[in-house]
């Protein structure tokens, strides 16, 4: 016998959404994956930034100066800064999208959030790059 019934998929996602094959908040598992690459390189830039911190305690200004001039020294504080910045904008972003309901105080709380991270990292960056080139900054 031949069955003749229709395999019908019940679905509530719109054609575009299958389409474009983008998850029910309509963002899809970009930030997720951007959140996981960066807790993982944190874990070897946090390491390496406390070694670089260990290796300049009690020593004197020049001394840590001349650490932090270092090209490979502040390659790897800039991108620690980098990561870490951005992990906190992401993590920050998923609390503020399940726990803020009112949208004038959700826009409002994405405001401060890039905001925030955004100076944090641009202040982290100004002093990593003054310090490594000198008064060239």
């Amino acid at each position: 016998m031949v069955d003749n019934r229709q395999n019908t998929n019940v679905t509530m996602r719109t054609p575009r959404a299958r389409v474009k094959g983008l998850g029910a908040s309509g963002h899809g598992a970009g930030h997720w994956w951007l959140q996981r690459l960066t807790a993982a390189s944190n874990a070897p830039l946090m390491i390496a930034f406390v070694v670089i911190v260990a290796l300049m305690a009690n020593r004197p200004y020049p001394e840590a100066i001349a650490l932090m001039s270092h090209p490979a020294v502040a390659l790897i504080l800039i991108l620690a800064v980098i990561s870490v910045t951005l992990h906190m904008r992401i993590g920050m972003q998923v609390v503020i999208e399940d726990y803020v309901h009112h949208k004038g105080l959700k826009l409002a709380a994405f405001f401060a959030n890039n905001f925030y991270a955004v100076i944090v990292a641009v202040a982290c960056l100004y002093a990593i790059l003054r310090v490594s080139l000198g008064k060239l900054v």
